[in-house]
């Protein structure tokens, strides 16, 4: 049994932002907090863009381990982060939330998808940061 947090990084599709923060979670806070991503509906898989450029920038398989799935699919958590929807973001209970406000990747250049996973690295160090004090 774990004693680390649990951070459920969350959008409405669950295909490419949350999923995006859930492996950069495990990759570089793996030792301060457990990541989970997930949504309220789910698209068949996740967004191809990221996959191949997580794949290129950090050789992190995402379609390895991780998968889009519903909000009842994950664990209790203690911290939610929604990825900035744009609409109504998926409700969760926990003990802090935190909306990072990023803009969706989805279907613009790899230089677009680049920033995105750049600002997410950066907010997941942070994160893991503020866990750690």
């Amino acid at each position: 049994m774990s004693n680390k947090l649990k951070v459920a990084f969350i959008c409405v599709h669950n295909s490419c932002r949350s999923q995006i923060a859930e492996a950069l979670g495990k990759h570089f806070a793996g030792d301060i907090f457990e990541s989970y991503s997930a949504g309220t509906e789910t698209k068949p898989q996740i967004n191809q863009d990221a996959v191949r450029l997580m794949k290129e920038l950090y050789d992190i398989d995402m379609e390895k381990n991780q998968y889009p799935k519903l909000l009842d699919e994950i664990p209790p958590v203690d911290i939610v982060i929604t990825m900035g929807c744009n609409v109504e973001c998926p409700y969760l209970p926990c003990k802090h939330r935190e909306d990072w406000g990023l803009d969706d990747p989805t279907g613009k250049s790899d230089e677009e998808f680049k920033k995105v996973i750049s600002t997410i690295e950066t907010k997941i160090k942070e994160l893991k940061a503020k866990l750690k004090s």
